[in-house]
């Protein structure tokens, strides 16, 4: 279903003509065949994505994004009455995380993915689940406060991020003179900035958040900077499978119409949370996503 104008009362009667338009266990598509076959479902998720896809204590893949993830996996395991449905998960980056989709490396991906109309082109999305700003990361003691203060100056930003459009916009529009460098994922951008390579690493202001937080000392580091964007990130999928977006879309918007979804974002943004040291992000939902639980929409960025 491409796109859900659901409300509390119109909940039941969106999602059974969801279903009726889209019976995903006697007309399966590819991609759950496959899960049925197989009796697994591959989960594409990005190492360092603070605090939707990282790696716990135990090195088992953790976050908001893998929450909502295993949510949809659920759904998935129900809709094919399924007694079991192993999860393997495939690392991926911001370089590779579109073709894993797309060659069938992986079935879903979730998170910090942006919904673009470039990007719908090749592979679906399903209703987002955060919606970021581009935002940038500096040292506390830098004086650096907004993007003019980056002229002249070196900055970071990870390979394939949506982010580099609207930063190099920035960039030739207020003749700032800055030097663009590339990480290869989160992680390492974060450790050009922390060894003093760069004088700022530019992304979606969430993650910056999460980074900050897992950092051996986050008061060294400071979010600033008007944001340039708005970023809604959302699961992955193959392109034309109605099969599984009908699941997946249905799933979410359930959990939105529940309030399980506003449960989910509390645990991972408002409250001190075991898995980031104890961090509370202090994150209050923004009013683009409050709205979405109204709308629940996949058809965003346009």
């Amino acid at each position: 279903m491409g796109t859900f104008f659901l409300n509390a009362s119109r909940t039941s009667v969106c999602l059974i003509v969801l279903f009726h338009l889209f019976p995903a266990t006697s007309h399966a598509g590819e991609t759950l065949a496959k899960i049925r076959d197989t009796k697994t479902i591959t989960i594409g998720y990005q190492e360092g994505s603070v605090p939707f896809s990282f790696s716990d204590e135990n090195k088992k893949p953790t976050g908001y994004a893998i929450d909502i993830c295993l949510k949809y996996v659920e759904a998935i395991q129900r809709e094919l009455k399924l007694p079991q449905l192993k999860i393997a998960y495939l690392p991926v980056n911001s370089s590779n995380r579109i073709p894993a989709i797309v060659e069938g490396k992986a079935d879903i991906e979730c998170g910090t993915t942006t919904n673009t109309p470039e990007r719908r082109k090749l592979v679906a999305f399903t209703i987002p689940h955060f919606i970021a700003a581009a935002r940038m990361l500096v040292k506390a003691d830098s004086n650096i406060n907004n993007w003019n203060d980056l002229r002249g100056k070196k900055i970071v930003m990870t390979k394939g991020a949506v982010q580099v459009k609207v930063v190099s916009e920035r960039n030739t529009a207020s003749a700032l003179n800055m030097t663009i460098l590339e990480g290869k994922d989160h992680l390492d951008s974060f450790k050009m900035l922390e060894s003093g390579q760069v004088a700022a690493f530019p992304m979606g202001d969430v993650v910056l958040y999460g980074l900050r937080a897992k950092a051996k000392d986050p008061s060294a580091f400071n979010i600033v900077g008007d944001p340039l964007s708005a970023e809604p990130y959302a699961g992955m999928f193959r392109k034309d499978d109605a099969a599984l977006k009908a699941v997946v879309d249905a799933e979410m918007a359930r959990m939105m119409n529940t309030g399980e979804f506003a449960k989910l974002y509390d645990k991972w943004f408002k409250t001190p949370n075991p898995a980031l040291n104890n961090a509370n992000l202090n994150m209050p939902m923004s009013y683009l996503l409050r709205d979405s639980l109204r709308f629940p929409s996949d058809k965003v960025g346009q």
